[in-house]
């Protein structure tokens, strides 16, 4: 038996740059079409008519931009179920940061190769999240200086987390997949996965990419310690 195809929409403001995603995108039997989008109005109002399982959204559109475009879908509770990948030719950190604080699952530069594309199109909407590698290392390194972080939330469910979980939470915030957490921790896949997802619930988070952000920001985890020798 087969899954369903994911169902994508593109948001993307050159007719041109979206008929190339959805030839793309079409020509894969797991992944469906089912809407574009010209301008950031356009993206939010296709998002609440057809509920897609995931938004390709572009920034820089017009009337709306892609980030506060995807702030109203992600802040949408009738769009629970539906992620966003931002894709930009900007790997600026006014942008990264302000996916991030939109609620964007993924964040990924538009130079890459299709291959990249559909690959992170499955992850996000597998549940996952994703950050092109580049803007994993300077969120690491500059995320908790960024203005907006000054105003740090407290986060109640760090008290709720057990010893084993916040050791999964400083993997995550490292970067690491969760077969990468269960070959560190000694753990099977579906274990590490499924300690990933209590601390989701405990904390209250939508996906991976906030809790990375959470990590910062609350100060359990510090850029030095994930910043490798970069």
């Amino acid at each position: 038996m087969t899954s369903a195809a994911t169902r994508v929409l593109v948001a993307e403001d050159q007719a041109i740059v979206r008929a190339g995603f959805r030839a793309l995108l079409q020509s894969e039997a797991d992944i469906e079409v089912v809407g574009e989008a010209a301008t950031g109005v356009e993206a939010v109002s296709a998002a609440r008519a057809v509920r897609p399982d995931l938004v390709l959204m572009d920034v820089r559109m017009p009337e709306m931009d892609g980030l506060e475009a995807t702030r109203l879908i992600t802040g949408d509770p009738a769009l629970s179920a539906t992620r966003v990948l931002v894709l930009t030719t900007f790997e600026l950190d006014e942008y990264v940061f302000g996916a991030l604080r939109a609620g964007a699952s993924g964040f990924l530069l538009k130079g890459g190769e299709p291959t990249d594309l559909l690959g992170a199109i499955r992850v996000v909407a597998s549940g996952e999240s994703l950050l092109a590698p580049s803007v994993t290392r300077r969120l690491i390194e500059a995320y908790i200086s960024a203005p907006a972080a000054a105003a740090s939330p407290s986060f109640e469910g760090l008290d709720e987390l057990t010893a084993r979980e916040r050791e999964v939470l400083l993997l995550v915030a490292t970067g690491l997949s969760n077969g990468e957490i269960a070959a560190a921790l000694h753990l099977s896949p579906l274990t590490a996965k499924t300690h990933v997802s209590r601390i989701l619930t405990k904390l209250r988070l939508r996906d991976r990419v906030q809790l990375v952000v959470m990590a910062y920001q609350s100060g359990l985890i510090r850029p030095s310690a994930a910043g490798g020798d970069s």
